[in-house]
């Protein structure tokens, strides 16, 4: 059998090699960030924190939660990511239904499709957008940190192919027949059977939101107002983590690179617990449509 052939188990162990490899180069930053968030001063200073923690203390985490301006900025960061995916989804759903339909159904159908890709290859300039934000009253505002970036043309097409080849037409048909309009068949009929490819488009989003930090420093004028993208990004960038209240017995467990340690660590706790939760429409959603049976 081909399968049992030496060419072959030498390629499944090279390729699972390479996979383990591949796995091992993603895992162990992260496992070394935690080890450092939960290792003292000193340890950290000599080098002695690969993957373990040295000195195990969880004063680093207590300095991170005592601080109200991160904790402001998580949850600034949870509105933004549940207003966003809910908004651009939104948008990207419907312009994509409208979208998948010919120009026959649906008049005008080119010219629509070549705006948006339009905005793909060319946009309006940093400060063109700022003076768009600022003169229709987004500056400052959570609406500013979601509505200029709520469509993303990319994935807006990722969708009107995957409802093109995947979604029946005899069910749609069916459904017009039945006495159902649009909204209803688009929820009903095309949101079921899309559920693989609308989840990984979500994740894409929410990953987005959760990581993007320039808008951030560009439309909000006030620390207390960043997500936590754009305050870490600044922490970061400042170097500095200074705390007059920390007390000076702290300060032989806490150091710079500890504290960075921790909070990046806590960024990455909601993007974590997620991904599971969509991992098994994740693989199906990103191989699906492409071919056309």
């Amino acid at each position: 059998m081909h399968h049992q052939s030496l060419t072959y188990r030498i390629f499944r162990l090279c390729n699972n090699v390479f996979l383990i490899g591949l796995a091992l180069l993603c895992v162990l930053p992260i496992i070394h960030v935690l080890a450092m968030s939960f290792s003292s001063s000193w340890a950290i200073s000599s080098g002695k924190v690969t993957f373990f923690p040295v000195d195990f203390n969880i004063a680093n985490y207590e300095k991170v939660f005592g601080n109200t301006l991160f904790l402001r900025a998580i949850g600034t960061s949870f509105e933004r990511v549940a207003l966003g995916v809910f908004i651009s989804m939104g948008i990207m759903l419907l312009a994509a239904y409208s979208l998948s339909k010919d120009s026959r159904r649906f008049r005008g159908r080119t010219v629509w499709m070549w705006l948006f890709v339009f905005t793909m290859l060319f946009g309006g300039g940093l400060i063109p957008t700022y003076i768009v934000v600022q003169k229709v009253g987004l500056l400052n505002s959570m609406w500013g940190l979601i509505l200029p970036q709520a469509v993303n043309v990319y994935s807006m097409i990722l969708l009107l192919n995957f409802f093109r080849t995947s979604v029946p037409a005899a069910l749609e048909e069916a459904a017009l027949i039945d006495g159902a309009g649009h909204f209803r068949t688009l929820v009903s009929i095309y949101l079921p059977i899309s559920m693989p490819a609308i989840a990984t488009i979500s994740l894409f989003t929410m990953v987005y939101y959760w990581n993007e930090w320039f808008y951030g420093l560009l439309f909000m004028s006030s620390p207390d107002q960043y997500p936590l993208a754009s305050l870490m990004q600044t922490m970061f960038i400042q170097r500095t983590s200074d705390d007059p209240n920390i007390d000076p017995e702290q300060l032989k467990f806490l150091s710079d690179r500890a504290f960075r340690s921790a909070q990046i660590f806590i960024s990455m706790i909601p993007v974590m617990i997620v991904y599971p939760f969509l991992q098994k429409y994740f693989v199906k959603g990103i191989v699906i449509g492409s071919v056309k049976e």
